[in-house]
């Protein structure tokens, strides 16, 4: 681990917020002054005052009554409207709605949705029409008339669909790719089999089947008959253009999990994967004991870590026209055989008494597995140049490669190398329109812009501490958007950078957090856009122009309710990590000299890589608004992005490398002086909670440092990490086959003697993300290490998330509790 100082700019604006002054949860009209700091005296702003104290039943109530908001929201083609949808939290589907820019919403028809402009389309190169796949069929709109034609009606679902350099539309259903000429015409251009090729007439090859053929006369007519129709078919495929193209046959021991056509029709990139992989076996179930008929259901579900083996893929590059196949080798990509656990396997090795010797060999490796983007990992240019990303298995390498589409070989012409691992988030590439391509990288320490053309050295188009994401290409090829954190890490705007020189522009002022969409003129940005009290809502932002607010669906009683805007402050490190940014809720009436200091809880946010000390709004509300319970019950509320969390930077990521829970209660030991430091808390009396990642937090904080909480409620925990699934695990803690060490340094019930605190456990029964399974196991450890102080709570027909209403109130309610009764 490598500890790191950090100084952002902050906007005045920011730094008031952080310094704790008066400041608006609107957005800002215009740019701020960006200033430098490095340490802010902590001035924290005094809570409002309610009316009406909250009610733990009114915050765990269904989520409507706060408003039922728009999600998911898309310009329309012409850019006039938007479209989105909304569901309320009990409903089985959604609505759709769409909304002029200058008008109301209204909701769409069932019979409208096939006609509505489709958010992932694709245009032709003149960009008048769009093609696109709904409920599994093509249509085609002209887009200066709106006119739209159905292509397909099948119930073998269209997969999906490009146009052709010549204006074709080519799309595929399953394994066989299609062309649609302009007249009309549609030729299958590629059938691919995944089965052994069929054999043809053969000659007799046994004794018995040569002596049937020489002397039973009929039986060697037949075979000659058969030998003239194979010929006879040979002969005509080649002959006459109206035949389809023959099938390519490829073994029948993969699958394929993704095809990619080029834009003159010519070739086609397979990946293929072997198919007896299903990332599961059958003892990998989860047992349903409210099965609708009574009985016990058997719930499949995913494999561990400890046991899962992905089996990686393989690239196959056809050449339609010429009729070649080349198997694509991995040998072009620099450290392909690369031994990069050597360190770590040498390590457990020795722990067992044993020596490591270190060889070379091939790594398993497949495209990019990327968990926010919705691009591929494999990009055509217009010209036919073809790049893919590909990561390695073991998580260390991810490298972007062209493909010489003459041979099949791949040129390494980016390696994006980490001794812990490679970000799952962060991978958007493609290519420019002058024939270079643009790509995002943590090389530098953080996610930035780069570009390159093929062969050359790559050159940053954005430099500095903060993390740029979500890139859009303008239709020009003159501009990059993108979005980042650059004023403080919590406060995210758009901007756009010149390809030619590099020349920044900051395009939007908002003091929160913030996704966009460019409209199609590219005139406007569509936001969905929230502050610290102000959940999501639509925005137009005219670039260069005012900002205007499409929706209102924030109810009133939620809009109305005298909300605490929790301060975002930094923490300072006494563990070498700079500073940890936190959100603190304070006690109604606070007073900083009170002689009876107040009772604390600091909040442990999930998913490990995740944000929630921002200015935006929580995606954790119902904790915001316990939260804001309990500030107004006397506690001071403390929620940090302990290392590990999202949105600062490459380091603080792989912070928790091999120790997970080790660098984070670090952190949290700072937070709980920090609040005896700077808002009068008792260290006494601070409890804490959290679920999944956060629940796995509470307990290696209770378990490794049981003097620094008096009380902790880890909900839907990680017990043990070799039981979690292998995409999360395996990135930050290897496999418990190469590196026990890792998983015995990090899952609790390793350090569960550690337990001398109250602590609560609570589990969903129907977890298919952590297993009850996690929860049983560390009670059973719990009960023979012969430890009294802990309760547990189970929930029957609770998933990871929860659902019902009555099953959030039970949880919270035993949290409150638990805190009153230990911390009070």
């Amino acid at each position: 681990m490598n500890p790191i100082t950090r100084h952002f700019a902050v906007s005045a604006l920011a730094l008031a917020i952080l310094a704790g002054c008066s400041a608006t949860e609107q957005p800002s009209a215009a740019p701020a002054e960006i200033n430098q700091t490095q340490s802010v005296q902590p001035v924290l702003a005094m809570p409002v005052t309610a009316g009406e104290k909250l009610t733990m039943k009114q915050i765990m109530a269904n989520p409507d009554w706060m408003g039922v908001f728009a999600r998911n929201a898309y310009w329309s083609d012409d850019g006039s409207s938007v479209y989105f949808e909304r569901m309320p939290s009990a409903a089985a589907v959604k609505n759709y709605y769409v909304q002029p820019l200058n008008g109301a919403a209204r909701e769409l028809g069932l019979a409208e949705l096939n006609q509505a402009s489709q958010r992932n389309g694709v245009l032709d190169a003149e960009a008048k029409r769009k093609a696109y796949v709904y409920q599994g069929n093509l249509f085609v709109k002209q887009l200066q008339t709106g006119d739209i034609t159905q292509l397909t009606r099948t119930n073998t679902p269209v997969d999906g669909v490009r146009f052709l350099n010549n204006g074709d539309i080519a799309f595929w259903q399953g394994n066989a790719v299609f062309r649609l000429h302009s007249n009309g015409l549609v030729e299958q251009i590629a059938d691919v089999r995944m089965s052994k090729a069929p054999k043809g007439v053969a000659a007799p090859d046994t004794y018995l089947a040569k002596e049937q053929a020489r002397l039973i006369q009929y039986v060697a007519a037949q075979h000659e008959k058969a030998k003239a129709r194979e010929a006879f078919k040979a002969d005509l495929e080649k002959a006459d253009a109206t035949m389809s193209a023959e099938p390519w046959y490829l073994g029948d021991a993969e699958l394929v999990t993704e095809l990619s056509l080029s834009a003159d029709g010519r070739y086609l990139l397979l990946a293929l994967q072997d198919k007896s992989y299903q990332g599961r076996s059958e003892h990998d179930i989860m047992p349903n004991y409210l099965g609708k008929d009574g009985y016990v259901d058997a719930v499949p579900a995913r494999a561990r870590v400890a046991e899962d083996n992905p089996p990686g893929q393989r690239l196959v590059l056809i050449d339609l026209e010429e009729r070649q196949k080349h198997e694509i080798s991995i040998e072009g990509l620099t450290g392909f055989d690369e031994d990069v656990l050597a360190s770590v396997k040498a390590e457990n090795a020795k722990a067992r008494g044993e020596e490591y010797r270190s060889e070379k060999a091939a790594r398993k490796l497949q495209l990019m597995q990327d968990w926010g983007w919705s691009q591929s990992a494999i990009q055509w240019s217009d010209d036919g140049k073809l790049l893919v990303m590909l990561e390695a298995v073991d998580n260390k390498d991810r490298w972007i490669a062209s493909v010489n589409l003459d041979s099949g070989k791949l040129s390494t012409e980016h390696r994006l190398h980490d001794d812990a691992w490679v970000n799952y988030d962060y991978n958007q590439f493609g290519w420019l329109n002058d024939g270079r391509f643009y790509f995002l990288s943590e090389e530098s320490g953080y996610s930035q812009l780069y570009i390159k053309a093929p062969g050359q050295a790559h050159k940053a188009l954005t430099k500095g501490r903060f993390v740029v994401s979500d890139v859009t290409l303008s239709k020009d090829g003159n501009f990059i958007y993108y979005k980042a954190n650059k004023d403080h890490p919590g406060i995210y705007n758009v901007y756009r950078v010149s390809v030619a020189d590099g020349s920044d522009e900051q395009l939007t002022w908002w003091e929160g957090t913030l996704d966009y969409s460019l409209s199609p003129d590219e005139s406007k940005l569509l936001l969905t856009a929230s502050s610290r009290i102000q959940p999501d809502e639509l925005y137009v932002q005219e670039i260069g122009g005012k900002l205007t607010r499409l929706t209102h669906y924030t109810s009133d009683a939620f809009k109305n309710y005298a909300w605490q805007a929790p301060n975002v402050v930094a923490v300072s490190s006494n563990h070498g990590a700079g500073v940890v940014y936190a959100r603190v809720y304070l006690p109604e009436g606070y007073d900083a000299s009170k002689a009876d200091k107040y009772p604390a809880v600091i909040f442990n946010h999930g998913a490990g890589y995740l944000q929630n000390a921002h200015f935006g709004f929580s995606g954790y509300f119902r904790e915001f608004m316990f939260h804001n319970l309990l500030a107004q019950q006397g506690y001071v509320v403390m929620d940090m992005d302990y290392r590990g969390s999202k949105g600062y930077g490459r380091d603080w990521r792989t912070a928790i490398y091999r120790q997970m829970g080790h660098p984070e209660v670090e952190d949290l030991k700072d937070g709980v002086a920090w609040m005896v430091n700077n808002a009068n808390v008792d260290g006494k009396r601070v409890g804490t909670y959290g679920g999944s990642y956060g629940g796995f937090l509470t307990f290696m904080a209770l378990f490794r440092e049981p003097e620094l909480f008096q009380a902790g409620a880890a909900l839907r925990p990680v017990t043990d990490w070799a039981h979690y699934n292998a995409p999360y695990t395996s990135n930050i803690l290897n496999t418990p086959d190469v590196d026990a060490i890792a998983f015995e340094r990090s899952s609790p019930i390793y350090h569960a003697e550690g337990l001398n605190k109250p602590l609560l456990i609570m589990s969903g029964v129907l977890d298919d993300n952590v297993f009850f399974q996690d929860s049983v196991r560390l009670v059973q450890r719990l009960i023979e290490l012969e430890k009294s102080m802990f309760e547990t709570a189970i929930y029957p027909v609770e998933p990871h998330g929860f659902r019902e209403p009555s099953s959030w109130l039970d949880e919270y309610r035993r949290i409150y509790k638990l805190f009153e009764s230990e911390l009070k």
